[in-house]
């Protein structure tokens, strides 16, 4: 390999770096409780918590690798972490396992993220760059509103409030250790959170 090779390489790495992904905290900082048994006993699993999180999104991880490179592509450019991209595509479709066309939740959810078809225009393909940027917007609209609803929030309080509204809503959101009253198996944050965490440390 030529020296022109070797300083290509090194600025594109230090590129990947540059790009930040953490403008709205961080899902490491967040204390969880992981997934209900209401999630984890449909899965197979005799046990709940952030074990059964980190199991589910264990079963994920390779085909949610498929979309790795994308994930991070967009959290960069969004300044969101990927690893909590991945924790959501996971809760929502099992990264693409569980959907037929690219549709789930009887036809009314699209893509890797689920985006509600009755609250959103979906855009792009199910799996592509444009769906994943779409449906991350959608969670940074989430988490901002948060932001003005609670400012005296941390702002890893904010994002995981964010989270929660992605499911149902900020409305939904009326206190923090409250906040997944009224998600799918009152539980969703908790369980993003967890899932998030687990592919953090897998290099999302």
């Amino acid at each position: 390999m030529g020296p022109t090779l070797v300083l290509l390489g090194l600025a594109a790495l230090l590129g990947a770096s540059q790009g930040r992904t953490d403008c709205y905290g961080s899902v490491s900082r967040i204390h969880t409780s992981g997934a209900s048994c209401r999630t984890a006993k449909p899965e197979g699993l005799s046990y709940c918590g952030v074990r059964a999180s980190e199991k589910i999104a264990e079963r994920d991880l390779r085909a949610m690798d498929q979309y790795k490179t994308l994930i991070k592509k967009v959290g960069e450019k969004l300044c969101i972490e990927p690893a909590l991209i991945a924790g959501i595509i996971s809760r929502e479709s099992h990264a693409g396992k569980i959907l037929k066309n690219g549709w789930g939740d009887n036809g009314n959810g699209f893509g890797l993220m689920q985006v509600d078809k009755k609250s959103h225009t979906p855009i792009g393909k199910w799996n592509s760059e444009t769906h994943l940027t779409q449906g991350t917007n959608i969670l940074i609209t989430m988490i901002n509103r948060i932001k003005k609803r609670f400012p005296h929030w941390t702002r890893d309080q904010q994002l995981k409030g964010g989270v929660s509204a992605y499911n149902v809503g900020d409305r939904n959101v009326q206190s923090y250790d409250r906040m997944d009253i009224g998600t799918t198996h009152n539980d969703y944050s908790h369980d993003v959170v967890a899932r998030a965490q687990y592919y953090k440390k897998h290099g999302y």
